[in-house]
């Protein structure tokens, strides 16, 4: 008798801890936001709990014009595009959000994509292949990840934000295969750990080695660099920046933006660009009403940041280890994953939503409560957040 062809997955399966274990949760948003009752990874809290977990960094995902440009595309649009860019999928929409994110940007070209992930997947993939070397920092997203995978080239990472790491391994392949294609792989703002590189000396250290820079700017666009452009604005070396519109756009899908060769060279080869089905216009309308939020207002994310500064005074003075970094995600490293379970739980009681992320998102052993700030959080919720984390029986003493 054949072997069930599912008896490797269901092994697969029990071998996964029980504290690492996933469990979808149903969250409905807004000012009364509630997580409802289901499947939920610490059981269904009472009442509405207030968000210390969106990527909604400037609240813009409810703003009356993002909301105004979603309907009145669907009326003269439709909702789907229904069909790739290349074929019949283009709409004004599509083309007038890109112009605007290049000119916003400084680059010659823009990109739309349906998601970050495969966003990420079409960058690695237009700038290595199985000849290449990809040298990338330790702690990258995931889904940059998957694209060196599929792109067969050979890896080496880097300490994370670790620029001396980066250049040695630079050197080392310069000095070794000076005709082999380099590719640097960095984030601005790593979601998991609140951190930013010295992207000038990244950068400054790709060219004078003649390596790509591939840079993931989801988190950091809206919030960092002038106007929110991003720390790659402006810095020459850059080859190739990867954002998102569901964060700090409040919105959803993807771009990428590249001056040429780069840009031209996307359009011409990319498969995740040419073999999809097209951003879908409600969102591209979103997307570039928030653009002029973000114009209209370049210092909100300025604000949102000084607000984050008085949250890691607060809880580095509540015995806290202060978070790293200066943007408006801020890790509490608990270590062990069912700690993390529990704060969580305990936080929820507290009608507060702070997530557990747990390994494999993060490195073994570094279970941490991930907490984001959003600028329409109301008032007091730092002393709401530290009056709570006061009375979890782990707390560390002030």
């Amino acid at each position: 008798m054949a072997r069930d062809p599912l008896d490797s997955i269901q092994q697969a399966l029990r071998r996964v801890p029980q504290q690492r274990q996933r469990r979808l949760s149903t969250f409905r948003p807004g000012p009364d936001a509630t997580l409802l009752p289901g499947d939920g990874e610490t059981g269904p809290a009472q009442g509405p709990l207030l968000d210390l977990a969106s990527n909604d960094y400037l609240g813009l995902s409810a703003h009356p014009s993002l909301k105004a440009a979603a309907m009145a595309v669907i009326q003269s649009e439709g909702v789907g595009s229904g069909g790739s860019r290349l074929v019949s999928g283009t709409r004004p929409c599509h083309v007038s959000l890109e112009a605007a994110l290049a000119q916003w940007l400084g680059r010659e070209r823009v990109l739309l994509f349906p998601s970050g992930f495969q966003a990420n997947l079409a960058a690695v993939l237009a700038l290595a292949d199985r000849h290449s070397e990809v040298i990338a920092d330790r702690l990258i997203h995931h889904s940059l990840l998957v694209g060196i995978q599929a792109s067969g080239a050979r890896l080496r990472r880097f300490r994370h934000n670790d620029l001396s790491d980066l250049r040695r391994l630079l050197e080392r392949g310069a000095r070794s295969e000076p005709d082999r294609r380099r590719l640097v792989v960095s984030e601005s703002l790593f979601s998991m750990e609140g951190t930013s590189p010295d992207l000038a000396g990244i950068a400054a250290a790709c060219q004078e080695f003649g390596a790509l820079l591939l840079l993931d700017e989801a988190h950091a666009l809206g919030l960092l660099g002038p106007g929110g452009r991003g720390l790659a604005w402006g810095l020459a070396g850059v080859s190739l920046v990867s954002g998102t519109f569901g964060k700090a756009f409040g919105a959803g899908g993807a771009f990428l933006a590249a001056d040429d060769p780069v840009g031209e060279w996307l359009l011409q080869s990319s498969g995740a660009f040419r073999y999809t089905t097209a951003l879908a216009p409600p969102l591209a309308a979103t997307a570039e009403a928030a653009l002029e939020q973000l114009q209209a207002d370049p210092g909100q994310g300025e604000a949102l940041l000084r607000r984050a500064r008085r949250w890691r005074d607060g809880l580095e003075a509540a015995g806290w280890r202060r978070p790293p970094g200066e943007g408006p995600i801020l890790p509490l490293h608990v270590g062990d994953n069912a700690l993390a379970l529990h704060l969580q739980g305990h936080l929820e009681q507290a009608g507060l939503l702070g997530v557990a992320i747990r390994p494999p998102t993060v490195p073994a052993g570094t279970a941490r409560l991930r907490l984001v700030l959003r600028r329409d959080l109301p008032h007091g919720s730092l002393d709401r957040l530290l009056h709570a984390l006061a009375a979890w029986p782990h707390a560390p003493a002030p």
